[in-house]
């Protein structure tokens, strides 16, 4: 029994390899030249611009000066508990608390869906060391960092505060906030320079663009809402403890 032809497939044309050609002329090499110059210069605006701003804003736990609220920002859960960056984050905040060079601590992070909660986590690994439940105040809404600064202002009233993040994030952190009408100094952590560090680094090159169109158009937050009294309680309350 003989076995079937397999159908023939239609001849389809090959179709020559498109290779980018360099301009043949001094005029043209020149002009491609400044364009690919002009390029770099466009990608690199946004980070000069971050750098500019907070040249002066960036500060260490040691020599922060003493202000009222520190804000910290999310930075993941790893099966519910913080993960080691936003840990890092959350120690340097502690520190700062039992210092004495803050008084409350805004955790600001996403909490979009039920299984996942960073401010409620956070909270949590403030409490276990020594950050008393009652200075505590949680933004569930701070989905990114304009977000967070914007909803900072707006929601809860803080007109100036100490930003906690890792060092390749401070620096857009705090140009977002004095954007958004926080007076802020930034303290950035130190971190073991592994993947996870270096891809942070490279994200920040593009961030910083998003970070510049957010500083000019000042777009409303995904969620912003009535305002909040809990950083007003916290440091009346911190205040009545004092006296």
């Amino acid at each position: 029994m003989r076995r079937p032809r397999r159908p023939r497939l239609p001849h389809l044309p090959a179709f020559p390899r498109v290779r980018p050609r360099l301009p043949r002329t001094r005029t043209g090499q020149r002009r491609a030249v400044q364009a690919v110059m002009a390029g770099c210069v466009l990608a690199l605006l946004p980070s000069a611009w971050m750098f500019t701003v907070t040249d002066d804003r960036l500060r260490t736990t040691a020599d922060v000066p003493r202000t009222e609220v520190a804000v910290v920002f999310g930075a993941g859960l790893w099966q519910g508990e913080p993960s080691p960056y936003l840990a890092h984050r959350l120690d340097a905040a502690a520190q700062l608390y039992r210092s004495g060079r803050i008084q409350v601590v805004l955790v600001t992070g996403d909490n979009s869906r039920e299984d996942y909660d960073e401010p409620d986590a956070m909270r949590a690994y403030l409490t276990k060391r020594g950050v008393p439940d009652g200075r505590i105040v949680s933004d569930y809404a701070g989905f990114d960092t304009w977000d967070s600064c914007v909803r900072a202002k707006k929601i809860f009233g803080v007109d100036e505060a100490v930003l906690i993040s890792q060092g390749f994030h401070i620096r857009r952190a705090v140009a977002l906030c004095q954007e958004a009408g926080v007076t802020s100094y930034g303290v950035g952590v130190d971190d073991v320079h592994d993947t996870t560090w270096y891809y942070g680094g490279a994200r920040e090159v593009m961030a910083a663009g998003k970070a510049l169109l957010d500083a000019v158009f000042e777009p409303d937050p995904t969620f912003l809402g009535p305002q909040e009294p809990g950083v007003e309680r916290a440091l009346a309350s911190a205040k009545q403890s004092a006296g």
